[in-house]
Order: structure tokens, then C-alpha cells, then sequence
């Protein structure tokens, strides 16, 4: 056995007996180490800064997804600390690389008229179920809420003045939403019906109360409903979820021209550059455009 394969057994017994890893964890770490040894054709123990760039390119050329390149770097840098702390190393080579970054993929959004095709097909459905999915849905357009975050609201959360809805987001951090006026409306008319929902005293408490479990609608009685809603407003069912209509709203805003800033506030994001995405999707939009309507575009 050569003196890298050595240390790459030692390394692996080091995790599984001072870290406990389980054999699915060794096994992956022997695999990503051993598949450097193969790329660099000698010790990998012994291998410079550069190898690993070489090797993370030549991941990048095979098309390797920068998740997996990332994994397989994460493999290889806890085997040079461990070597570099356990005297074998005087240096650890992987401390300079920096991680495969990780491409987003930008959200599906709908269109300002699809949204409106699906508000004007909730309008069609009948009795206290359709004035139901319509507060749903307009306040889903109007406030930008996670699903998690709109299903869970308590009964208290609209305001008396209904001007503003209260949600408890990531964290527990709290904010407060305005409505839109058609979200207000539809919410007064749910008020008149949503006591049919109520089959418990506990339910009571929640804005949308339901039979399950939870006491309020759940997440995958809620999507059921958009699906069939994209279907009925002859949509891609792929292309509609609660959770499109969360990006329908933020990207429907900054295309409209409100401020970035005041979005990340309402979307609850801590940090902007969540928020940020939602720029390059119309940076894509007016590319696209110049593209298909410019006169002097091929």
C-alpha cells in the first residue's frame, strides 16, 4: 500500500472513530479521495494548491455540478487539516481554493396577465370553498407570504383596519405587510364564511381553520387547489404554486418600479441579496425584449 493510501485509511479511521461517521459518510470520502488519486497519478499526499484547481477545472469540463465539485473539495480539505495537524503536512494546499460556486436557478415567475387569469378563474369557483381560494390567493399576490407563513396565520393577524397583515417569519422576526385593496376586499367576504371552516374550538384560532390535524389548511391541501386553478385558468400546472406567486409578487413590484429595499422588507429576507435574484429575472425580461422586439435586432 503506498504512503498516500495510508494516510487516506488513516484519515477515514480518524472520522469514523474520534467523529462516529457513518459507513454511507467514509464511504463517500474514500470514493472523492480516491478519485483525486486517480486525476493527479501520484501521491495525493503531497498534491500543491494548484493540482486542486486543476482538478476542479477538469470537474467543471465533465460537467460535474458545482454541488458535487464542492463535496468532493470539502472531502479534500478536511483530509489536508487532518494531515497538517497530524504533522504529516507542513502546509494545507486547499486553504487558498475557493468553493465552485453554487448557480441559483432563478424562480419560475408568472406573468402579471397569468396572475390575473388565475384571480379571475378563483372568482368562478362557487359557495364558501371559492370565496375562500379567492382571499387566498389575493392575499398570497398581495403580501408575498412563504405558504408556511399565510397558512399559520393566526385569526388576530389581520388588523381591525385590515390596512396591514402581522406574520411571524424565519427566526421569529416579525413584520407587518400592507394589503391591497382587492386582498382586503376578499378578505371581508371570507369573514363572512369562514366560520364554516371551524369544526373545533382550537381551529378558532387560525385565519384559515381546516379539519386537519394542524387545525388550518395544509400545505399540500393548498397547492392541490393552485394546481387545479392553473388548469381551470389554462396554465402549466408545472409552472403554478403557492410558491410562484410569492416570486410573482416580488418581481411584479421591482418591475413596476418599487424599491429593493422595501421588498426585502416584505419578502422577510434577512439578508438583500436573496432579494437580488429577483433583479436578474428582469434583467433577463428586458434582454429578452430588446431580443424579439428590437428593430434591429437579428
Amino acid at each position: 500500500m503506498s504512503q498516500s493510501l495510508q494516510y487516506v485509511d488513516n484519515f477515514l479511521e480518524m472520522l469514523a472513530v474520534e467523529r462516529g461517521a457513518a459507513q454511507n459518510t467514509l464511504d463517500s470520502y474514500g470514493r472523492d479521495l480516491r478519485h483525486f488519486t486517480e486525476f493527479k497519478g501520484s501521491a495525493i499526499a503531497e498534491a500543491a494548491a494548484d493540482d486542486i484547481r486543476s482538478y476542479l477545472a477538469y470537474l467543471e469540463r465533465e460537467g460535474m455540478a458545482a454541488s458535487t465539485a464542492a463535496r468532493r473539495l470539502s472531502a479534500l480539505r478536511q483530509f489536508y487539516r487532518f494531515l497538517n495537524a497530524e504533522g504529516m503536512r507542513a502546509d494545507d494546499p486547499s486553504s487558498a481554493i475557493d468553493s465552485p460556486r453554487r448557480v441559483r436557478p432563478l424562480p419560475k415567475v408568472l406573468t402579471e396577465v397569468e396572475v390575473e387569469q388565475l384571480l379571475k378563474a378563483a372568482r368562478t369557483y362557487k359557495g364558501a370553498e371559492g370565496i375562500r381560494l379567492v382571499a387566498l390567493m389575493e392575499l398570497l399576490y398581495a403580501t408575498g407570504l412563504r405558504v408556511s407563513e399565510l397558512l399559520m396565520l393566526p385569526y388576530p393577524a389581520i388588523q381591525a383596519e385590515r390596512a396591514f397583515v402581522v406574520v411571524k417569519g424565519k427566526g421569529g422576526r416579525e413584520r407587518m405587510v400592507p394589503l391591497s385593496e382587492p386582498a382586503i376586499k376578499a378578505l371581508e367576504q371570507y369573514d363572512t364564511v369562514r366560520s364554516r371552516f371551524v369544526r373545533r374550538p382550537a381551529d378558532a384560532n387560525w385565519l384559515f381553520p381546516s379539519r386537519s390535524k394542524g387545525g388550518h389548511l395544509t400545505r399540500q391541501r393548498f397547492s392541490q387547489l393552485v394546481k387545479e386553478l392553473a388548469l381551470e385558468a389554462q396554465i402549466d400546472p408545472a409552472k403554478v404554486s403557492p410558491h410562484s406567486l410569492r416570486h410573482a409578487f416580488a418581481s411584479h413590484l421591482l418591475a413596476n418600479g418599487a424599491d429593493l429595499r422595501a421588498v426585502q422588507q416584505m419578502l422577510g429576507h434577512a439578508d438583500i441579496s436573496t432579494t437580488q435574484i429577483y433583479t436578474h429575472i428582469l434583467q433577463e425580461r428586458l434582454q429578452e425584449l430588446v431580443n424579439n422586439h428590437h428593430p434591429l435586432s437579428d
